[in-house]
């Protein structure tokens, strides 16, 4: 059997090219059932016009993180998710440096999935933003 760390992970990076997660550069360590860690660098297209980090820069890793963990967690039959609800803590920005995050499925239902997603900056170690989402698992009709 071979390792799903190895595997998903570049393969959630090859196909985010040309959508907005490839476009603000998010790489992704791990993607697996129930983890996901990954991170981007700050550049000028990360910022807001008053010099510090966008917030939507923060949400689409952590949101990204959590959509591409709750892919790899679906129960078996499902045909996919969408996202019903998220909410976002920011607590710290940055104007340069590296950002991670690390999402972890907190709750694995049938029909939702609940993610926790802890967004830091790499150099300093100090938390910027908690970020919580729902998804709602997406069964074939028929």
């Amino acid at each position: 059997m071979t390792d799903p760390i190895i595997e998903l992970a570049p393969r959630f990076t090859e196909g985010q090219k040309d959508h907005l997660p490839g476009i603000l550069g998010m790489e992704w360590e791990t993607v697996q059932r129930g983890l996901v860690r990954g991170r981007f660098t700050i550049a000028k297209h990360h910022m807001a016009p008053n010099g510090f980090l966008h917030a939507a820069s923060i949400i689409t890793l952590a949101d990204s993180a959590c959509g591409y963990g709750c892919v790899a967690s679906l129960p078996e039959g499902a045909s996919g998710f969408t996202t019903i609800e998220l909410k976002t803590n920011f607590v710290s920005t940055a104007r340069e440096g590296g950002v991670a995050c690390e999402a972890t499925l907190v709750h694995g239902g049938r029909t939702t999935q609940l993610w926790d997603a802890e967004v830091r900056h790499e150099d300093t170690g100090k938390v910027m933003a908690l970020f919580r989402c729902t998804q709602s698992v997406l069964w074939p009709k028929g």
